[in-house]
């Protein structure tokens, strides 16, 4: 046997569900769910770039709201979510949200009861991701990467709530676009001091002052606020100057 085929055989261990192979190999095996070939997958994947733009291309100006999915609708987050977007959209924003619930499902519902265009961008998820029932219009999306950049390529305003990894990833991946000048410099807005405060403050000491892995200047990519009216005058004032 070649060296070649040695690396390519597979063997599973006693105890193990999966071969031991590489991952891109590992994930050709259909008891995941997730199986098919490199054909297939880019295959689907291509699908889902051109889904997803032919979604966006249909609306101009927008705000893309990101939050947790986990926020309840009794909430003060929840229900500041829900009057900022329909203030937004009354001024004739669209509304893009990850389509699921909490701070998804919020400012989809503001669009929706101001009878705006409320648009959903959902992930498929064995957890917690449904599609909201206040989206005028909705695609669903396999890969996290390909839904990403339907999130991020669509709007004038990026707006982030509270919420866990996900946001997080999402507000970073923002960020560090307009660092590198990969995007123009764009309205990015978080809102709530109590807890955004906690990470500027870890940027400023952390990053800025102990490690120098980024400059002063990169604080002014985002605007930090703490109420609705603050919010919405950021954004008059950042995407209609």
């Amino acid at each position: 046997m070649s060296t070649s085929e040695e690396k390519k055989k597979v063997v599973i261990k006693e105890g193990e569900s999966e071969p031991r192979v590489c991952r891109v190999n590992r994930q050709k095996y259909p008891h995941n769910g997730q199986g098919g070939s490199i054909p297939e997958r880019v295959g689907r994947i291509t699908t889902e770039f051109i889904k997803g733009f032919e979604l966006l291309e249909k609306y101009d100006l927008a705000a893309t709201f990101f939050g947790s999915a986990r926020c309840a609708p009794d909430s003060d987050t929840y229900k500041d979510a829900v009057k900022f977007s329909y203030r937004l959209s009354q001024s004739g924003f669209t509304i893009i949200t990850g389509g699921a619930a909490g701070i998804m499902e919020a400012a989809n519902k503001g669009a929706y009861d101001a009878e705006g265009k409320s648009v959903g961008i959902n992930i498929e998820l064995s957890m917690e991701q449904s599609g909201n029932k206040f989206t005028t219009d909705s695609e669903d999306f396999h890969y996290f990467f390909s839904r990403k950049v339907m999130l991020t390529f669509a709007s004038e305003v990026y707006i982030y709530f509270p919420g866990g990894f996900g946001t997080l990833d999402e507000f970073f991946e923002i960020a560090t676009l307009v660092q590198t000048k990969k995007i123009e410099p764009i309205p990015i807005i978080l809102v709530g001091r109590e807890y955004w405060t906690p990470l500027i403050e870890w940027f400023e000491k952390g990053l800025i002052e102990t490690h120098h892995t980024i400059s002063k200047e990169d604080m002014n990519i985002f605007t930090l606020v703490d109420t609705v009216d603050e919010a919405y005058d950021a954004i008059m004032d950042k995407v209609c100057e």
